[in-house]
């Protein structure tokens, strides 16, 4: 029996986020380049994706490139950029057809020119779909993301564009704006951590970590994670009496 038979249609996440980690072992692990594993992760983005749509749910974000990873070997650094031209530009017309929107954040001026070209010619293409959003983290981390606001906002108050600075004041000057905070934050490839990703965002975020590296994480496996987070109850603070109430 699917675990899509589980899941209550009721209770979907409207935002999930992912770390997709393990692409690197996978490919070890089958004495390949870690490129092969890069490419078959990329099989398990649009597995995810199309399942993602079909469930209904409204944003996905994917933690795709992050600052740190500039650090990593220049041909490796050079291969993914490789791979995201040729997944956006290969993808683009399924992305129309399946009603699905693309949007990135991140410090996308660090992108070399040709990936960031066939980045905005997708996010422009797809501007007008209203399903599914689809959401690159590129280039970032959510302490250069935070570090960035806090100099806009700065900036805003002494121009005395900006006289008071409260929470939503700080969500509106984050590349986010606009999307809400996620519900549901999955990691793949065993590691228990959230890698300076969407740190502010994830206040209340439900956790879902997996031994399943990227590669091999495709649709049921993000359907044991919808059932894993519809069996959580969200409290935000307030007793269960309150929540049920």
């Amino acid at each position: 029996m699917s675990l899509l038979e589980k899941i209550n249609k009721d209770r979907l996440p409207q935002h999930v986020a992912i770390i997709m980690d393990g692409n690197g072992r996978w490919a070890k692990q089958r004495n390949l380049d870690r490129t092969f594993g890069h490419k078959e992760g990329a099989v398990s983005v649009r597995s995810v994706i199309e399942t993602a749509a079909r469930l209904g749910i409204s944003y996905i974000t994917l933690y795709t490139f992050s600052t740190e990873n500039w650090n990593r070997p220049a041909e490796e650094v050079e291969a993914l950029m490789s791979l995201l031209i040729e997944s956006v530009s290969r993808e683009t017309p399924e992305l129309i057809k399946n009603n699905i929107r693309l949007k990135a954040i991140g410090d996308l001026d660090r992108l070399p020119a040709k990936t960031r070209t066939a980045l905005d010619n997708c996010i422009k293409e797809t501007s007008v779909s209203t399903g599914l959003t689809l959401v690159l983290a590129l280039s970032y981390s959510a302490r250069w993301e935070i570090t960035e606001a806090t100099r806009k906002i700065a900036a805003a108050i002494n121009s005395g564009e900006l006289t008071h600075v409260d929470e939503s004041t700080i969500s509106d000057f984050l590349t986010t704006k606009g999307i809400p905070d996620p519900d549901l934050l999955i990691r793949t490839g065993g590691e228990l951590r959230i890698s300076n990703f969407l740190l502010w965002q994830a206040a209340y975020s439900e956790f879902h970590f997996t031994e399943t590296l990227w590669p091999d994480f495709r649709e049921e496996a993000l359907y044991e994670a919808v059932v894993d987070y519809q069996c959580r109850e969200r409290r935000f603070g307030k007793t269960s009496e309150q929540i049920n109430s």
